[in-house]
């Protein structure tokens, strides 16, 4: 009888080590995923400065990039403006004409008109 409560005592001393050990990794395996989320959240935290750096260097190249362009090619004036609208009106009131005639549909769209102008023009002149 004395060995199976000898027997007992050393199976309840290996139970409480098991359990002391259990409970030591059940602490590390606590103390790593603390630590992991730890470190995900420097990570996170670094991203975003990163990302707020980034957005801002962004802002200050597309602001030089600006400034730059309004330099090189500064705002024409209202008489250009003007000008260039009348100019593409013109290029657009022609167009049709331009198109049949570079698809061979008519024949060359300009000087036909200006050049019964220019004759009765001269004639005129001319008496």
């Amino acid at each position: 009888m004395t060995s199976l409560f000898a027997q007992e005592i050393h199976l309840s001393k290996r139970h409480e080590e098991i359990v002391s050990q259990r409970l030591m990794l059940l602490q590390q395996m606590d103390n790593k995923f603390i630590d992991e989320n730890k470190g995900k959240a420097s990570q996170m935290q670094a991203a975003e400065t990163a990302f707020k750096r980034n957005l801002s260097l962004l802002m200050d190249i597309e602001a030089a990039e600006k400034s730059l362009q309004t330099r090189i090619h500064p705002i024409p004036s209202p008489e250009v403006v003007s000008l260039e609208t009348l100019y593409w009106a013109s290029v657009e009131e022609y167009i049709p004409k331009w198109e049949q005639f570079l698809l061979g549909r008519a024949p060359y769209p300009i000087g036909v008109e200006n050049e019964n102008e220019a004759e009765n023009t001269v004639q005129n002149e001319a008496q």
